[in-house]
């Protein structure tokens, strides 16, 4: 998976490649979904929701530039995939799930496989979690129709936010980012395809 579909496809930081080889993937999908845990498209888990192609969360994480010091807020944590490979490279991630079911599978996959330094909770991804702001770096799995401000809001100074903007139909990747001095810039990244990120700054049920 690192080699075919990472590498071979750009993905240049060595740290979030080791992380990616390091975490076991299928450990985050159903048994009966293993043999395509390592492959090039995203996994169906419960609640109608997916876990993000490997490649798609590569490009997420290396355009945040996640550092080991980050404290990292991720929006969308389905199985928990995502978040481990966060915990790897990250000092701290707080991890959002609108399904408390997800939430606590996991959660507990989490601990079992030892990922210590995250926390799961469940709640509205759109609004963020304000509690533990600020952040360094913000990770949303699912499409926004514009990026929330309440999430841009919860950006530390230097911070970086990775988000899929759009509509049902189409989403680019965008990373937006907070000065020293407090200012937001956008740069849009490249096109892609994500559940919709439901909640008071997202879309509506």
């Amino acid at each position: 998976m690192v080699d075919r579909q990472l590498r071979q496809r750009g993905i240049r930081d060595e740290h979030l490649l080791a992380a990616m080889e390091q975490v076991p993937r299928h450990e985050f999908v159903s048994r009966e979904r293993w043999s395509d845990a390592y492959a090039d498209h995203p996994v169906g888990i419960p609640e109608q929701q997916t876990t993000s192609q490997p490649y798609i969360i590569a490009a997420m994480l290396q355009a945040a530039q996640i550092k080991p010091q980050d404290r990292v807020l991720e929006i969308g944590a389905g199985s928990g995939y995502q978040t481990a490979v966060l915990s790897v490279l990250a000092r701290q991630v707080i991890a959002m799930e609108r399904y408390a079911s997800l939430a606590d599978a996991a959660c507990d996959t989490l601990e079992r496989l030892g990922y210590g330094n995250v926390k799961v909770v469940t709640g509205d991804g759109s609004l963020g979690y304000p509690e533990s702001a600020p952040y360094d770096a913000i990770i949303v799995s699912a499409a926004a129709p514009r990026v929330p401000p309440a999430l841009a809001d919860q950006l530390a100074p230097g911070g970086r936010m990775v988000l899929p903007v759009g509509d049902a139909h189409q989403q680019v990747l965008q990373l937006v980012s907070r000065d020293e001095q407090g200012g937001i810039s956008v740069q849009t990244l490249e096109g892609c395809r994500f559940v919709p990120l439901i909640g008071e700054q997202g879309f509506k049920t």
